[in-house]
């Protein structure tokens, strides 16, 4: 079974930068597509940034020039790194595979941007 663990949310002024990790029990990183994902109340989880095996990446229109997904194939997590944050941002960040077909989602890790 594969557990996913979410962390590095805060809060931060515009204009500030977080960096998310994702961490694993299994080793499921090494072999599938990897992405972020963000969620507000009352909408859908939506798709910020994918990982592919290769190390190839694609992003989110919000997001690009922004946020950069990467993997740290040797300890296995998926981080990601977000600069210049914005109100927008805002949310509660997840990550799973790309599809997202690990059941069991984390709890996710809360990222708030405000004055």
């Amino acid at each position: 079974q594969v557990l996913l663990v979410e962390s590095g949310g805060g809060l931060v002024q515009p204009g500030g930068s977080l960096k998310l990790t994702c961490a694993s029990t299994g080793d499921i990183f090494r072999t599938i597509d990897m992405a972020w994902y963000r969620q507000t109340p009352g909408n859908q989880r939506e798709l910020v940034a994918t990982i592919r095996r290769d190390g190839s990446t694609h992003y989110a229109d919000s997001v690009m020039g922004r946020f950069t997904i990467f993997r740290d194939n040797a300890k296995l997590p998926v981080y990601l790194r977000m600069n210049n944050l914005k109100p927008e941002d805002t949310a509660v960040y997840y990550c799973n595979a790309d599809p997202p077909y690990v059941a069991n989602w984390g709890r996710g890790t809360q990222v708030t941007v405000s004055s």
